[in-house]
Formats: C-alpha cells, structure tokens, sequence
C-alpha cells in the first residue's frame, strides 16, 4: 500500500479536505485506485453529536456511519463508498485501547500512548486500507490520509507519531507528505510572507515527519521568489512547491494540481511513475469551464436553522449545485434563518422580517433541509404553506417532510395543534412520533441511520419516474422522529399522497402533492449521493420544476430519449 498524507499547518481551514481530494481524483486521473482516510484528533467517538454550528454538517455514510463533512468531499469527488472506518478520531481509538484492556488483551502490560495508542492508530489505518471503497475487489493502490487540525495541536500529537512510526516501517517508496501551508499578503506591505510556513514546516520536522511537497494556499498565484525562499528554508524542492491559489470554483483545483505536476512528483516520490498513465482529466476541464461560462441563475430559498455557517448544509448545496449545472444554470441561494418568517420577529426585528418574506416571494422554488429542536419550526411551516398554496416547488428533507406534513395537518385538515412530538410532547394531534426503537437516554449513534430501501407505492409517482425505477430506491438516513401511522389515513384522504414507504410498509419515506407542480417531502437525505455528472434525481426534479421544465424532462426520459 501507498500513502499519501495531507497535514495542515498555520491556521485551520485552508482547504484541506478539498486537496486531498484534488489529489485523489488527480491520481485516479493516472489509472490508480484510490481509497481516503479522514483523521479528527477530537475526543468524540464520531459526529453525531456535534453541532452544525461547531463542526458543519454530519455527512452520513451507505453503512449508518455519522462523519466529518471531508469525507462527503471523497465521495463526491472520487465517486466512492465509504465506510465508518474511513474516519479515525481520537474517541475510536481510546474505546478500542480501553476496551481491549478491559478485556485483558495487553496481559498485565501498563497500557500507554506509545505503543499502545500508536499502535492502535497504525493498525486502524492499515486494515481500513484493504476495505475496497470503488466497487471493484481487492484493497486499492493508493490511500490518502488527511490529518485533521493543524501541526502542533496537543490533541493532534499521538497521530503525528503514529504516521512517523508508520512511514518508517512502510519505508520512504510508499509514504508521501503532503504539507498544506498559507503564504499571507500583509496589507501595507503587499509580500508573500514564507515565516509562517517555515515555521510550520519546522515544527512538523522537530516532530519527525519531513514534507516531501509544499501546497501553498495563497490569494494569487506565488511569486517566483516565494517559491525560491520556500525551497531553501523547507528543504524541498522548487518542483515540489505547488501553489493552490484562489480559483473560481473548486473543480479547478485538481486542474490546478495536474498543471503544476503535482502527480508526478507524488508518483515519483511513490515509485509508481512505472505504472501509472498521463492524468485524463477532460470530464473534470469541461465541467470546470461549463460552470464558469453559466451566465443564468436559478432563485432557491433555503429555509432552515443553521444558515449562519453554509458548511451546515454542505451536501444540500453540492446537491444543489450538480442539479443545476445539469440543466445549465447556476444556483443562486437566498439562506433565509426560518425563525425570520414567524411572526415574532416582525415585532422584535422588522427588518429581517420583512427581507426574509421578500426573498422567499422572490423565489423561484423552495427547499426545507434537516434539523433538529424546535427554534424555526414556525417559520419552516410558513415557508412550506406559502409554497403549497402559490404552486412554488417545494423539497422538503427528513425535517422539511415532517415539517409538510403538520404544515398539511393544520392547514387543510384543520389540526391547529398537530405538531410534532419533537417540539411538543403533548400535542393533541400528534401527526410526527417518535420511533419505537429509538433511544432517549443516548443520543450517539441512536438514530435511523445508513442505507435503506423505499419501496414505491405507484409507478406513476414523480419520485420513481424521477429515479428511473419504479419499484425501490435505496437512500441514506438520519432520523429519531417518523410520520404517525394512524393519520395516514385522514391525510391521504385530505390529498396528500404516501407514495414511498419502508419495507415494512408501516414508514413514510415519500410524500406528494397531486396537482402540484412539485410538492416533495422525503424522510432521507437524498444529497449524500449526489455527484458531480451524476445529480441527485430528487435536486434535479427541483430545479427543473423551478423553470418549468420537469413534465417535457420525465416524458422525455419516459420514451428512452
């Protein structure tokens, strides 16, 4: 197996995740097979548990897995299938070690960082390598590890010197450094400054892992004499020195990559130039340069709770984007906060009130992702019932389906206290449970999770024609809350249609709007699985629907053209 370990230094989110991936997908690009590891030095077991707000969005895994956002980064750039395992943190490793003390594994030994930890992390690594993530069997020939943080965290350290133990005994011909750095212009000078990256190059030696390339993230491309001083202080080569500039959109970083010859310093470095063919990349140019040259823009009001940090919904917005590009617009996001569309804050801040409701009228469709607790319900139920009765699209995700269905509930069947028992456990028209198997007392890994498969009702829905299937679909998931059975009953005979359920029959994965142009809710999270070239079918419905499109788009699909 061949390594290739990303580290960061200077500061935190430089972009980390986006060039590992960049240089996965440039050495798929060669003919090799790539696999990615994700390595968060924080105590948590995994992500489940953490605010959107601290850490971005839980990207969900086909395996129930709840992971840092990098790894939806892998998959959508390197087209794979991850495991949990692909996302080490510092919490795994001190359960497994203690677990396996427990148990009376290390017979009397005094368990400690070295070896027992390191151990622990080289091992961990070493057998996630073999899992093949393409679809294809046998371990892959290349894994790109990214480090979480930056170099000289305390957290950070047990790693650190597990990937030196583990470059030692793999040798130098399969263990690659990868070093991300931030050359800064100070504003009164105007220089590209190198101290900080010499210093973080320096540190990262003084811990006994040299980098044998430098990716330097930097506002304009660097100077010749940066790269001069930066070679000579780093000890590394000039042509190993990649400058990762600003650019305007991040499908040009791979092309960035492969213009510097970072593969084949990485190649060299590897022993793989034998091997490994010139990088391919057309599909990534013109996907590139098609997205720059888009002058139309398509509105979409995003109505949710954490839209003061865009990371939150992540995958929505890469979904949304790969949707749009497909029918050669470009996505144009109003984030409205769903707490500035209730009718509180028209008293408390009538500014925000007011520019909320216009953005929302001014939108061309609507969409209500994932959440959880009860701040912005309100205003998620009035976005959903302007779309409903204006015949505006409508996508409503997990959150955004429950928040339909009580929206309905109220509306139409006239329950003016049907809620959720989320946000209110003794409502009197409880249209959204909580599920049977579901814990209260543990929250970390307690949910609905993973791939699971719905089972269409009709194969007349907008869904399955959509997916092109019209029995099933396998969608991954993240829920504690479902639609209540027992009212299925009053809502379908209302109008509104349960067109996906669980193979049980007894959970509600799909609902629509008959005589809508697209009213959606879906209890998953269909964004996990959208790709660059390959949309999700549920986004695409969307935005098609947004201009009118989407009946001429399934009759057409419908005949095979």
């Amino acid at each position: 197996m061949k390594y290739v370990l990303i580290t960061g230094g200077v500061v935190s989110g430089l972009g980390k995740g986006v060039t590992a991936s960049s240089i996965g997908v440039v050495l798929q690009a060669c003919g090799l097979r790539v696999t990615s590891i994700k390595i968060d030095p924080y105590l948590n077991t995994d992500a489940g548990t953490m605010s959107p707000f601290e850490h971005g969005e839980v990207f969900v895994l086909d395996d129930g897995g709840e992971v840092d956002l990098d790894l939806g980064n892998y998959e959508r750039f390197l087209d794979v299938t991850l495991t949990k395992d692909n996302n080490i943190t510092t919490g795994k490793i001190y359960q497994s070690v203690l677990d396996k003390e427990r148990k009376g594994d290390y017979l009397g030994k005094t368990v400690q960082v070295v070896p027992h930890i390191t151990d622990a992390i080289k091992d961990w690594i070493e057998s996630v390598t073999l899992i093949p993530v393409d679809g294809r069997e046998g371990p892959a020939d290349v894994c790109v590890i990214e480090l979480g943080g930056t170099v000289g965290d305390i957290e950070s350290m047990p790693f650190i010197e597990a990937l030196r133990q583990l470059s030692f005994s793999v040798g130098q011909d399969n263990f690659c450094l990868i070093h991300v750095s931030l050359i800064p212009v100070l504003g009164v000078v105007g220089e590209q400054k190198t101290k900080p990256t010499q210093h973080s190059v320096r540190e990262l030696r003084a811990l006994g892992l040299t980098p044998h390339l430098l990716a330097c993230r930097s506002a304009q491309p660097l100077l010749d004499n940066t790269k001069a001083k930066l070679s000579q202080f780093c000890h590394v080569e000039a042509a190993n020195i990649l400058n990762i500039h600003d650019v305007p959109n991040i499908w040009h970083v791979p092309l960035l990559l492969r213009n510097q010859n970072a593969h084949h310093s990485i190649l060299k470095q590897l022993n793989l130039l034998s091997i490994a063919a010139p990088p391919d990349l057309e599909a990534w140019t013109r996907r590139a340069e098609t997205y720059d040259n888009l002058t139309d823009s398509v509105r979409i009001a995003m109505v949710g709770k954490y839209v003061g940090l865009t990371d939150s919904y992540l995958s929505v917005v890469k979904a949304l984007l790969h949707a749009c590009i497909a029918c050669s617009l470009k996505p144009s996001i109003d984030w409205i906060a769903a707490s500035d569309l209730e009718d509180d804050t028209a008293q408390s801040a009538p500014e925000a009130h007011a520019a909320a409701w216009k953005s929302l009228r001014n939108a061309e469709c609507v969409l209500v992702p994932g959440g959880f607790g009860d701040r912005g319900v309100c205003g998620m139920i009035l976005a959903a019932k302007y779309a409903r009765e204006n015949n505006v699209p409508y996508l409503g995700i997990c959150l955004g389906m429950q928040i339909s269905v009580i929206e309905y509930a109220r509306s139409v069947l006239g329950l003016e206290k049907a809620n959720s028992h989320e946000f209110d456990e003794d409502t009197p028209n409880p249209v959204v449970i909580f599920m049977p198997e579901g814990s209260r007392t543990h929250m970390g890994s307690t949910m609905r999770l993973g791939s699971r498969r719905t089972l269409f009702q009709t194969p007349d829905c907008v869904t399955s024609k959509l997916y092109c299937n019209p029995h099933y679909v396998d969608e991954r998931h993240r829920h504690r809350y479902e639609v209540n059975p027992d009212v299925i009953g009053i809502l379908e005979e209302a109008g509104l249609k349960f067109v996906g359920k669980d193979e049980t029959g007894k959970r509600m994965e799909v609902l629509e709007l008959p005589g809508h142009p697209f009213y959606v809710g879906v209890q998953f999270h269909p964004e996990f699985k959208s790709r660059p070239g390959k949309p999700s079918a549920l986004f695409l419905g969307l935005i098609l629907s947004a201009r009118g499109k989407l009946e001429a788009y399934l009759t057409r699909h419908q005949n095979g053209s």
